[in-house]
């Protein structure tokens, strides 16, 4: 490979289209890479549904074998089980095969260290891509053992420590696999809860025939919200592919925004935890501050992307994260990000209030609406995010720099942050109750950033 830049080497992770922008040869390096750089002793290898996951995860393994390094294959799995296992067994590291919901064509890499810190541009991740530039050879003094594991019982286990599942009530519970991973799991977790399961698209299928799983996408929430109608359930659940992020759907069949449900698990965090700290981003904040608050936690504000998140959590040693995304992190959970865990806590949250998810909500999508993450597509976001700058920094209150730009008012802020990966700006809006405010707001920065 003689080019400086390989395109499937991203911030945070590795993802490109299969096979010019990834495939077997490139697996191999990567673990190899991975071998040279971290000298790992034992490293965990998943890998998730999608077709061309198990000949990555073959190569990936070859590529650690021949540097010496034991494998502990766990197989087919979600994204945090890489976490679980790295963490529970003690090994020097772990590699899952993903990519997430991105299209079917493509596929990826997330790669931790010890105790599932994880690996990203700025930890490792440019020196594994320049590694595999350069691509030498690596060989051990002896090749690496390949040892298949079951973690699936200990991961169960570790799931439910997160609630007390004599506590749960008998909830008709809508959820949607997207023929991702996910239905795996819940099938494993089902007998344990006394809840009546509605399942949909629980065939794993990494041909997607359904669209690829990615609820934060308006049209693919039809099905379940449909559902949960139709069924009259008490909750709808859906996932990505590799389920470490997962989405919720009041009795109504109404989509929750991923702001509230972080107000609502800081809060029952802190009932375990008292005096905690709780790690948001700065899209939405508002409500959670206020929230934790109360609550007598400790708000600490981040920047958003997981890499950061988990830094911060362990430096603060707070017992939750939340981004607004549906990333949601657990300091008894290596203090990494399920897609599990945040159900089977809103379920307990549910049982032990008698109020339904939409009256947990209500009163806090009252006191603090929001736009909703808007993205809007421009040819120089730099220079956009500069007018808006311009426009309304001289009359803000405060103008924060964590990520992107935070302007915030008496009755409303915002903010404005470039993707890392895309010509794309996102921007959210949020006010203190006022709805008209909001759409005024909301259309005049939309206006003034252009694009589409």
């Amino acid at each position: 490979m003689n080019t400086t830049k390989i395109a499937s080497f991203k911030a945070y992770d590795i993802r490109g289209r299969v096979p010019d922008e990834l495939n077997e040869e490139m697996a191999y390096r990567i673990g190899q890479a991975y071998a040279s750089l971290l000298q790992p002793g034992k490293v965990a290898v998943g890998y998730d549904i999608r077709l061309s996951s198990p000949a990555l995860a073959a190569a990936l393994t070859r590529g650690l074998v021949r540097a010496g390094v034991d494998v502990v294959d766990i197989g087919l799995c979600g994204t945090e089980q890489i976490y679980f296992a790295t963490d529970h067994l003690k090994l020097d590291g772990g590699i899952m095969v993903t990519a997430s919901h991105n299209p079917a064509d493509y596929n990826g890499m997330k790669l931790v260290r010890e105790q599932s810190k994880p690996i990203s541009g700025d930890s490792g991740l440019k020196e594994i891509e320049a590694l595999v530039i350069a691509g030498k050879e690596v060989t051990g003094q002896a090749e690496g053992r390949v040892e298949k594991v079951d973690i699936m019982s200990d991961y169960i286990q570790r799931l439910l420590s997160f609630i007390d599942v004599d506590n749960i009530k008998p909830f008709k519970v809508v959820c949607n696999a997207g023929n991702g991973g996910a239905g795996i799991v819940m099938d494993a977790l089902e007998k344990y809860l006394p809840c009546e399961f509605i399942k949909l698209l629980f065939t794993p299928d990494g041909a997607f025939p359904n669209g690829v799983p990615n609820p934060l996408l308006t049209e693919n929430r039809k099905t379940t919200a449909e559902t949960v109608r139709r069924e009259k359930a008490d909750i709808g659940i859906a996932w990505d592919g590799d389920y470490d992020r997962c989405f919720f759907f009041d009795e109504n069949g109404d989509f929750l925004e991923g702001y509230y449900v972080v107000g609502l698990l800081a809060s029952q965090m802190l009932k375990r935890h008292p005096g905690a700290g709780i790690i948001h981003d700065p899209r939405l904040t508002w409500n959670t501050i206020e929230i934790v608050r109360e609550a007598g936690g400790i708000p600490v504000q981040n920047k958003t992307g997981h890499a950061f998140m988990k830094e911060r959590m362990r430096a603060e040693d707070a017992v939750y994260g939340g981004e607004m995304s549906a990333h949601h992190y657990f300091k008894d959970f290596a203090y990494c990000d399920s897609g599990m865990i945040p159900w089977l806590i809103v379920l307990e949250i549910m049982s032990g209030s008698g109020r339904k998810l939409s009256e947990l909500v209500a009163e806090r999508e009252k006191r603090y609406p929001v736009s909703g993450e808007i993205n809007r597509r421009i040819a120089d976001p730099a220079a956009a995010i500069n007018r808006v700058l311009e426009i309304y920094g001289p009359g803000s209150l405060h103008i924060d720099r964590t990520d992107g730009i935070g302007l915030e008012f008496d009755c409303w802020r915002f903010n404005l942050r470039m993707s890392n990966t895309e010509p794309v700006v996102r921007l959210n809006v949020e006010t203190r109750g006022d709805r008209e405010l909001l759409k005024e707001k909301t259309d005049e920065i939309l206006e003034l950033l252009g694009g589409e």
